[in-house]
């Protein structure tokens, strides 16, 4: 007759070594925390403080509660900049993500050393800053001096301004369109790969075709990343501000400086000395960014896993 083995371990052992763990995990995420209340939550509640504030040269600065907010939500420019942004995200978001999509498909089904030069080709735009790749596309759509021009006038055509009011809106979408698809294009590709093989072996014994294969396991499949890659792309259009801002160096009379909300923001800190109201249009906006954010969530959490 054996002994039962005692593995009881000791009162106060196994508090301690979780203290301790618990410990090192407070000590490893103490920076990024620093840096996190410093550089976000500190300006954030700065901003939200100045924003209850208005100033005027006869009163001087004084308290005003939500009147800012009041007035933003009423302010004409702030709403034509924010229907403009709720445009391009409805034209922009679900472009970006067909072509990442399709991007995606194709290059899992192939299994060459070309396929490892495409990915890092379709990719190559996200790696360019931003502010680069607007600059290059305001030459590219440059009338004087682009490259289409001279592409046009080879076979004796007028080349269409790019930069006109007209046009501006399509010049934007191809260019967020090319800067961004790449990144969300990976990250489809990796839910991909993530898949297991012998589902499509089965298909394919089943008699189903790759166009099949790919509409009824792989896509369904990799639904919460889409639904992951779509926030981003709501949250960052509806936050457009970097590419409109550079292009309007060459496109003055199609982008006025309060063409979205984050650059009303800025036309009203740094043109008008309007410091409080421009902290109030951030944070509208930002409230808006969440609001957009949550309830797309809601409305996908079923797809996204987020409802178990």
């Amino acid at each position: 007759m054996s002994k039962k083995k005692n593995n009881v371990v000791p009162h106060g052992t196994k508090s301690l070594s979780t203290t301790r763990a618990n410990r090192w995990g407070w000590i490893f995420t103490a920076p990024f925390g620093i840096v996190f209340i410093l550089f976000l939550v500190v300006p954030l509640v700065y901003a939200f403080f100045v924003s209850l504030y208005s100033y005027t040269q006869v009163r001087g600065t004084i308290f005003t509660g939500l009147a800012n907010y009041k007035r933003v939500f009423t302010d004409p420019i702030f709403l034509n900049g924010l229907k403009l942004v709720v445009l391009y995200t409805i034209v922009m978001v679900p472009i970006q993500l067909l072509f990442a999509l399709l991007l995606a498909l194709v290059l899992d089904t192939m299994k060459s050393k070309f396929a490892s030069v495409s990915r890092l080709l379709y990719f190559l735009p996200y790696a360019i800053p931003v502010v680069i790749g607007a600059l290059m596309w305001g030459f590219l759509y440059s009338k004087d001096m682009g490259p289409f021009t001279s592409l046009f006038q080879l076979f004796g055509m007028k080349a269409p301004d790019f930069l006109a009011p007209g046009s501006i809106f399509g010049s934007l979408v191809n260019m967020v369109t090319w800067q961004w698809t790449g990144y969300y294009m990976v990250i489809l590709y990796s839910a991909l790969q993530s898949i297991p093989t012998d589902l499509y072996e089965s298909a394919r014994i089943d008699g189903a075709s790759e166009v099949k294969i790919a509409l009824k396991i792989k896509v369904p499949m990799i639904t919460s990343s889409m639904v992951m890659v779509t926030i981003f792309a709501l949250i960052g259009t509806l936050q457009f501000y970097t590419e409109p801002m550079v292009l309007r160096n060459n496109a003055n009379s199609a982008i006025p400086p309060e063409y979205t909300p984050n650059m009303y923001a800025q036309a009203l800190e740094f043109n008008y000395n309007q410091m409080n109201y421009a902290a109030t249009v951030s944070f509208a906006l930002g409230l808006l960014v969440v609001i957009f954010s949550v309830v797309f969530m809601v409305l996908t959490r079923k797809q996204s896993g987020l409802e178990d």
